[in-house]
């Protein structure tokens, strides 16, 4: 998958070997160094040749006016999306006043590590100028995670083998609004044609500046965003550290400063220069203020001394790693990746600290920026077993959006409150209400992440206390969005009409099964949370129903509309359809597509798409996981056999949850099969647009995959359980998991799990497979392993439908959409057998 020439093996490393100008788009993804609040994309230091010049803050945004071809009553009115921050990565380097440049430079040794130990990416090269010097040029960048608003840099220029003049150039460039105060441009084109996941364009200056000064070797910008108001501010200090003589100019102008180093270099003799730079932002904080946090920030960074930022930043990691890594004993390659995702995790979400955790974390401006039910459904689950609390902060973030809902949801004619699709400020930003707004099962998402946390950390004071605001308001909208009706049989049912699942090729259904079955589980969450608070919390459950109004019917009356919920199923062919009429579609042949035509989006109309039976992304499949306790083993393998030929993958969402469920169904080699490429599809580019960012879901459902998928692990009904699925070639897989305050340590082998517990904590009862156990702090416990599942070989195809029949007797047909040769086609007005013909004729 990968190249491994360019990028070797090495289980805590990633390493380039060499530059590649023609993909540095995806380059500058894999080694983006960030925390959560602060990104800084894999540039090169010299500032040329980049696909995206990237320095982004997370929920740092522009707003702009959404302009629909055709305006309809609640439309989402106002866009959001993130701003490219002034870039502060710039160290450039002349020798003789020839620059350093990647396109034509003769460089005699080239290395670029990401180490994942100590988070700190390096880079070494041998550069030989055009009159024969040769350069030694080392590199380090660094985003703390420790210091939230610390970034670090470290340049190391030594000339070997003779005296030479050498420059070098710091700067700070407003690119959102320049993109290149040289009157360059980027060695990236962008590819012509439309994209909805890429970043939208802004026309106009977004960056007003505010302040800029420079005092010493201390510089410092800020700036205002037009539209949205929010404030932002970078500074940055320099220290230098060399024998050699030297001098300092520097310039600083609103949308750029410049600290320049002019160094009479002697052969062997080094030259060092360390580069900390702060960021600070906010809604409307005066950027004066800003940029005294940022001194601050310096100040400290400063005071404490360089090395001592690089220090924390490993014990951080040794933290990080010691509750969360994942070990795949036998094979470094998926060790490696693996590693790498975990990583762009705590990149991604760490110090997010109440913020969203964007689909791109801080890596790049793919999605605009954008939270999405992505955090919810892919990354709280790693967040709430390995630091619970990053999951408390990405949740409260929910809390804090709730006003915004609730407008959302009165805007739609709902009681309670609506989630928006994507956002970054609490409020609705999809352009695309069929495949956005519609999206209602966002309220579920969050509801079920909720109480996922709960149930891994048993932190009732948060839901009580808060968050038991979103367990009522989401539960409010679903009993008026739904409706109630009589059935043949006399029973009563309720139903949820007008939405969209998570399958995005199959828009504005009735009773799509996903949704249906997490609001149900939404509103019985609701009803026994506020059940269980009057009884253990009554002080707290007397302050939500004054704050909320909540009358104690409505619980009964989301028992009610939960316990009649219909769910769709299909007695012909046994599963349970996607939707009320998925069935009657035509089913789209997968199999005969070409790969051109690919993805569907991109190449096919939406009216066209949504005639079919085809998936953008698994629908049913992930309710059968995420709810895998109210299916049979029967239903769940029905189900995925007849869906799995139907998803195209077209979503990177979607391959860790097709590799659980056919790890837990037996496709023990399909399993396999997703899980690598998901794993993958940053580190070898296989959906062609690592390029925009990491796909901080995937990496999430990575953890997933390994943990429930091949490990087994569900927590139904808050009951820790395993029925563990070991691929064949491992030796054994290793992960650590924290229940409620104690940790817990798996390691999983063909024949036994073994189960450790850490010193301190409290006893933990599990079991495996229907047997209980309990292991008590500091003890660890054998559980024999007859098997590792059942095993079925090959895939899931459509010719197993060949003679399958509707409900109403019509056989299932295959197709692929085609222009039928018959049909002459005619382009603008002239006649197709007249190219001589005038377009206007």
């Amino acid at each position: 998958m990968m190249d491994r020439d360019r990028f070797p093996v090495d289980p805590w490393r990633l390493t380039e070997r060499w530059f590649d100008i023609d993909t540095t788009g995806v380059s500058e993804t894999l080694f983006t160094v960030g925390n959560g609040y602060l990104g800084l994309r894999g540039n090169q230091p010299e500032g040329r040749f980049a696909h995206e010049h990237g320095t982004f803050i997370n929920g740092f945004h522009e707003t702009f006016p959404i302009r629909h071809a055709e305006q309809a009553y609640g439309f989402a009115e106002v866009g959001q999306t993130i701003i490219n921050a002034p870039d502060a990565q710039v160290m450039r380097v002349y020798v003789d006043d020839e620059p350093l440049s990647f396109d034509v430079a003769d460089l005699l040794e080239y290395e670029r590590t990401l180490d994942m130990r100590d988070g700190v990416l390096r880079r070494d090269l041998l550069w030989r100028t055009p009159s024969g010097k040769q350069v030694r040029i080392a590199y380090e960048r660094m985003v703390s995670f420790e210091e939230k608003h610390l970034a670090v840099m470290n340049l190391e220029v030594t000339v070997l083998n003779a005296d030479a003049p050498v420059a070098i150039s710091c700067q700070i460039i407003n690119r959102q609004d320049g993109e290149d105060v040289y009157g360059g441009r980027p060695s990236h084109k962008a590819k012509a044609g439309f994209d909805p996941r890429k970043i939208e364009k802004l026309r106009e200056r977004v960056l007003q500046p505010r302040e800029h000064w420079q005092e010493g070797e201390r510089s410092a910008l800020s700036y205002q965003a037009t539209e949205s108001g929010m404030t932002m501010a970078v500074a940055a200090d320099h220290l230098i550290v060399t024998d050699n003589e030297f001098t300092m100019r520097s310039l600083i102008q609103p949308d750029i400063a410049k600290n320049m180093y002019r160094v009479q270099a002697e052969a062997g003799v080094p030259i060092r220069l360390t580069k900390l730079v702060s960021y600070h932002s906010s809604r409307g904080v005066p950027t004066a203020e800003l940029i005294d946090r940022c001194r601050r920030t310096l100040d400290r960074a400063r005071s404490e001394g360089v090395s001592v930022q690089f220090e924390k930043q490993r014990r951080w990691l040794d933290g990080f790693w010691e509750r969360s890594d994942v070990r795949i004993a036998g094979h470094d390659d998926i060790q490696q990746a693996t590693r790498w995702c975990l990583f762009q995790l705590a990149q991604a979400a760490a110090r997010a600290d109440g913020l969203g955790v964007p689909a791109k974390g801080v890596s790049g401006s793919g999605y605009s920026g954008h939270y999405f039910w992505d955090t919810e459904i892919y990354v709280l689950p790693f967040l709430a077993y390995t630091t619970p609390q990053w999951a408390r902060n990405a949740l409260r973030m929910r809390v804090h959006m709730l006003p915004a809902a609730r407008r959302r949801a009165f805007q739609l004619n709902e009681v309670g409150a609506l989630f928006p699709w994507r956002t970054i400020n609490g409020e609705e930003a999809s352009a695309y209400y069929a495949a956005g707004t519609a999206q209602y099962h966002i309220n579920a998402d969050v509801s079920f992440a909720l109480a996922k946390y709960v149930r891994a950390t048993g932190d009732v004071d948060f839901l009580y206390r808060e968050a038991v605001d979103i367990a009522v308001e989401t539960a409010r909208l679903w009993t008026t969005l739904g409706f109630w009706r009589d059935e043949k049989d006399g029973e009563d049912s309720f139903h949820i009409h007008g939405v969209t699942g998570p399958d995005e090729y199959t828009t504005v259904v009735n009773d799509n099964l996903f949704t249906n079955v997490m609001a149900r589980f939404n509103l019985r969450f609701a009803a026994r949370t506020v059940r269980e608070m009057e009884f253990e919390a009554p002080e707290e459950y007397r302050l939500m129903s004054d704050r909320l109004g909540f009358d104690p019917e409505e619980a009964d009356a989301w028992e009610k509309a939960a316990e009649a919920m219909h769910i769709p199923y299909s007695p012909s062919l046994g599963i349970h359809p996607q939707d009320e009429v998925f069935l009657d579609r035509e089913v789209w042949d997968l199999e005969n597509t070409p790969d051109e035509q690919r993805p569907l989006l991109l190449h096919f109309h939406p009216l066209v798409i949504y005639r079919y039976q085809v998936l953008k992304q698994a629908d049913v499949v992930l309710a059968l996981f995420l709810q895998g306790n109210h299916f049979t083993d029967e239903e769940k393998l029905a189900d995925f056999e007849y869906y799995d030929p139907l998803t195209t993958g077209d979503s990177t969402l979607s391959g860790v949850v097709q590799s659980i469920l056919a790890a837990e169904v037996g496709y023990q080699e399909l399993a396999l099969h997703y899980f690598l490429d998901s794993l993958f599809v940053d580190l070898a580019d296989l959906h062609q647009n690592a390029a925009d960012g990491v796909h901080v879901a995937s990496a999430g459902g990575v953890w997933t995959s390994l943990v429930s998928g091949f490990g087994g692990m569900r927590d139904h009904y808050g009951a820790l359980t395993f029925d563990p699925r070991l691929p064949a070639d491992w030796p054994e897989l290793s992960y650590p998991i924290t229940w409620h305050d104690t940790r817990l340590r798996i390691r999983l082998r063909a024949t036994e799990m073994i189960v450790t517990a850490n010193e301190d904590g409290s006893p933990v009862s599990f079991s495996v497979r229907g047997v209980s156990y309990t292991v008590a702090p500091g003890d660890e416990i054998v559980v024999p392993l007859a098997s590792q599942g059942p095993v079925r070989p090959g895939r899931p195809s459509l010719r197993m439908f060949a003679d399958a029949r509707r409900e109403d007797g019509t056989l299932l047909s295959v197709s692929v959409p085609t222009l039928t040769s018959a049909i002459p086609v005619v382009a603008g007005g002239a006649a197709e057998d007249d190219p001589e013909a005038p377009v206007d004729a």
